[in-house]
């Protein structure tokens, strides 16, 4: 869920549709401002009727108003009236007279934002405006605006009057990665309805010449460019959207690889009631960037095969393990030879999980499920009678933290289905209780087994293997306690210092012994 739709929902009482509508829409927040060169700042209508802030972004090419957050903010009485006005008009508003803002004039423009809402199968724009986005441009010192910064701000007001009519933003548009899109200062191309060039700025024009165009733009049909560049197809890569992106008629985006050179291109189509205005073509030379990009690839790629390789070396050993177990001729050394080959493919069920994704940290419930599966097919009848369950959910865990939690609760968990009932159970049960708190993760496991006989945890190999994890390796504490007859619990309470933890709610693991 994005910051906006955080906000928004605090803040006022729209609806789902509408909060995704602004999110949408503030995703190109950025793009907005440094077309129009100006603050902008969305605000909603709160539920006593004032209009706050929840939305705000600077300029990045040019000198901000605000120096300070307005962010859940009360809307400020100079603007109250214009806001007021333009939400009861339906349509852009603009001030006659220079708006002061710390004794800095400047021109205020308030759009009211419309959404789609979806209708008996027919899309139609919401009856009254959902937000309203107020642009504060700077007006001190006087200068002459380059022919750049006049493009913008009529490419700019093009996409203000979209959103006012909920034509922008574009539903049909693909959900892109925002690291590496091309931003307006990177290079901008603007397209006329018939595909023409009508202003390319420097960076634009630095970027294609690149890729072997070596030209001017200007007055070019763009997709006949374009045709030019990929000519040569054993020099030059390109997808299928191409057509697409360089014709403007689709917001899409794709990537140009040519002599070693990637440069970008996102179009967004300019429109008006139905009728094409043309596009505009960000465009941005991103060969380091995937460059980086793909030596991140290769080195999470390397990563993911060490794991794989350990967990087939582990896996390897756990089967020789097993191979020895069944020649042994002591049931004491074959009893050990079966822990030994249980811890051991414990751990290869995290280096398992970790191949499987290119982040270092493991759903943890997942490992759970199958290290308790282990558990109980290594205690062979027993484990067909005692039920294992898991209340509450791990979520993310490091890999530095996995292996070791992993071991201690299958030490736990076999220790409670192999010694903690007699051999007439019926309806055994070991509940492992998960509960996060903010700063520990409290673990809990019980039986309902015959409890401890001694009255007090045992000193055994597993009983030192689980301590040593958990007050070692986790710097967490650990108790047993225990009625006669009752059962036994084991308490873990391990300090969180990974992030947050997800709680999905109860799992039964014994119905998914056969997944």
């Amino acid at each position: 869920m994005s910051t906006i739709t955080n906000l928004v929902q605090r803040y006022s009482s729209l609806g789902p549709s509408d909060c995704e509508w602004l999110g949408w829409l503030t995703r190109d927040w950025q793009l907005l401002a440094d077309l129009a060169t100006a603050d902008l700042v969305m605000w909603v209508r709160g539920t006593e009727g004032k209009f706050i802030a929840v939305g705000q972004v600077r300029p990045s090419g040019a000198p901000t108003l605000f120096y300070r957050d307005l962010i859940g903010q009360e809307i400020r009485e100079q603007w109250a009236a214009g806001v007021e006005e333009a939400f009861r008009r339906g349509e852009t508003v603009r001030s006659s007279a220079p708006d002061w803002f710390d004794e800095i004039p400047a021109q205020l423009t308030i759009t009211p934002v419309f959404s789609l809402r979806s209708e008996h199968g027919k899309s139609t724009r919401s009856e009254e405006p959902i937000a309203m986005i107020t642009r504060h441009t700077n007006l001190s010192g006087p200068r002459h605006l380059t022919r750049q910064e006049l493009t913008f701000r009529e490419i700019s007001d093009d996409l203000f009057a979209m959103i006012e009519a909920a034509e922008y933003p574009d539903l049909d548009a693909p959900d892109f990665p925002r690291k590496g899109a091309p931003r307006a200062s990177d290079g901008l191309i603007r397209l006329d309805p018939d595909g023409v060039v009508t202003f390319a700025s420097a960076n634009a024009l630095s970027a294609i010449n690149k890729l072997g165009f070596g030209g001017e733009l200007e007055g070019e049909v763009f997709a006949d460019v374009a045709a030019h560049l990929v000519d040569d197809k054993r020099h030059v890569t390109v997808d299928e959207a191409l057509p697409l992106v360089v014709t403007g008629r689709a917001p899409w985006m794709t990537d140009v690889d040519a002599r070693g050179i990637t440069v970008t291109l996102r179009a967004i189509p300019l429109h008006r009631q139905g009728t094409r205005l043309g596009a505009i073509l960000l465009v941005r030379d991103t060969t380091e960037v995937r460059n980086q990009e793909q030596e991140i690839i290769t080195k999470d790629a390397t990563i993911r095969e060490i794991h794989h390789r350990v967990k087939n070396n582990l896996q390897t050993v756990a089967a020789l393990l097993r191979i020895q177990a069944r020649r042994a001729r002591s049931e004491e050394a074959r009893e050990a030879l079966l822990q030994a080959m249980r811890r051991v493919s414990s751990i290869a069920v995290v280096h398992d999980t970790l191949s499987g994704g290119f982040s270092q940290s493991v759903d943890f419930d997942e490992v759970f499920l199958r290290v308790m599966r282990l558990a109980t097919e290594v205690a062979g009848s027993e484990g067909d009678k005692i039920r294992p369950e898991l209340k509450g959910s791990f979520g993310a865990v490091p890999s530095e933290y996995a292996t070791p939690l992993a071991l201690a609760l299958t030490e736990l968990v076999t220790n409670a289905v192999e010694h903690g009932f007699d051999d007439n159970v019926e309806d055994g049960y070991v509940l492992v209780e998960v509960d996060r708190a903010d700063d520990y993760l409290d673990v809990a496991v019980r039986d309902n087994g015959l409890g401890m006989i001694t009255g007090h945890e045992g000193n055994g190999l597993g009983t030192q293997i689980v301590r040593t994890l958990v007050e070692g390796e986790l710097a967490g504490s650990i108790t047993w306690s225990s009625e006669p007859g009752e059962g036994t619990t084991v308490h873990i309470r391990i300090p969180k210092r990974w992030g947050v933890i997800s709680n999905t709610g109860a799992v039964d693991i014994a119905n998914s012994r056969s997944t």
